[in-house]
């Protein structure tokens, strides 16, 4: 018995030495990783370079004459290592060009409804007043000059600031004072913003071909492009067309999926476009609306201005032999933006993968070039493209003017 009670105060005096060397040794041990981390971090900080930027912070805020906020400084960082890539596609975005962004991309804004533009004298004109808008309740018309927003003076003002100024809140208002040269007046008026949703798809016969319809879109937007071609098709389907012209001229571009998607009625059932990822891995896109394809005689219109989406579609296009492109070389911009969040409704957008045509083709920097090239003349008033591309439809339809021998 006091065998047994000896045995067990010893293996009782063996468990707390070892609690006590594992109290003893397991800080130390921890002690010692955070340590070695620490160490590690500041050998790569200094190794990369940011032991530099930690420094100049440093500096600025000890030394600077000029002080400006943290926030400021590292906003000027931010778009420094952006603006570091080289890459013109890849940028920062502060809370002004987040917001513009966004709302280019999904078509709809706070606003008033007018499209203006700048003209030679440098003055802000009216280009459109869209229909339904409080610009065209208030009677604003094309041709009005914008010389005075809320109550600053837009004489001088750029386009971007001219849109900071007029877009805003729904149901909020807008004071816009213009010279109206045909009645050689002012007029100023209190508008309150609505939704706006942009124009991007219009369509129409063309006039004096009834066989034949026009569908022109300006660009692609997630929420109104492709809501708006289905419009159009609505409208001009009850007119019973057999060919049709997708004009694609000038767009710029805009949402890849919106593009894939409005493929779809052009390109018969498969791939519309390839994408390849950073890591080489390749996913073919094709588009939901593939069963809408019309399968009618087709001709695109292209030029320089056509790019990125655009050219995702002429490229399927082109590939397929679905219609003929006509018009002049596209833009060549082959490769695909990413707009992440950022904290403070700031943002980045990247380029973060690049697009085949269906065969594979690699059309950055180089374009895409019509199967017919017509040059159209800046000084002419007649649309040069757009007759050829009647006249091939007309000869696929069997339709074209006899010539004369």
């Amino acid at each position: 018995m006091g065998i047994i009670g000896s045995n067990g105060d010893l293996d009782c005096e063996v468990d707390a030495l070892e609690r006590r060397w594992v109290r003893t040794i397991v800080p130390w041990i921890i002690i010692a990783c955070i340590v070695a981390g620490l160490g590690g971090l500041f050998f790569w900080a200094g190794q990369s370079g940011v032991a530099n930027l930690v420094r100049t912070y440093c500096l600025i805020r000890a030394n600077a004459l000029v002080q400006v906020p943290t926030s400021t400084l590292v906003e000027g960082a931010v778009k420094g290592m952006v603006d570091s890539l080289g890459d013109p596609y890849s940028v920062y975005l502060d809370k002004d060009n987040y917001q513009e962004l966004n709302a280019q991309i999904e078509g709809s804004f706070g606003g008033i409804g007018v499209e203006f533009d700048m003209d030679k004298d440098r003055r802000l004109v009216i280009v459109s007043v869209l229909p339904g808008t409080p610009a065209a309740g208030a009677g604003l018309k094309s041709a009005d000059v914008i010389v005075q927003i809320g109550s600053k003076d837009a004489t001088q003002m750029s386009l971007e600031g001219a849109a900071k100024l007029l877009r805003g809140n729904i149901g909020t208002s807008v004071a816009i004072k213009v010279w109206r040269q045909q009645e050689n007046k002012y007029l100023t008026v209190t508008l309150k913003r609505e939704q706006i949703e942009l124009p991007s798809v219009t369509g129409k016969i063309v006039a004096g071909h009834p066989e034949i319809a026009y569908i022109q879109v300006a660009n692609f937007n997630r929420g109104s492009t492709l809501p708006q071609l289905s419009q159009a098709f609505a409208e001009i389907g009850k007119q019973g067309y057999q060919a049709l012209i997708l004009d694609l001229r000038g767009n710029p571009g805009g949402d890849l999926q919106t593009a894939v998607e409005l493929g779809g009625y052009f390109v018969p059932p498969g791939p519309v476009v390839r994408i390849v990822h950073r890591g080489g891995s390749e996913d073919v896109w094709r588009s939901s609306q593939e069963k809408k394809y019309l399968n009618v005689p087709l001709a695109v219109l292209i030029d320089g201005g056509s790019a990125s989406a655009s050219e995702i579609v002429a490229g399927a296009i082109k590939d397929t032999g679905s219609g003929t492109l006509i018009g002049e070389r596209t833009f060549g911009k082959g490769v695909v933006q990413t707009v992440f969040d950022l904290q403070g409704q700031v943002g980045v957008k990247l380029t973060t993968d690049k697009y085949l045509t269906p065969k594979g083709i690699d059309i950055n920097k180089k374009g895409i070039d019509p199967d017919i090239t017509v040059k159209q003349s800046s000084g002419s008033d007649q649309d040069l493209q757009l007759q050829q591309a009647i006249q091939v439809l007309l000869e696929k339809l069997g339709k074209a003017p006899k010539q004369a021998a």
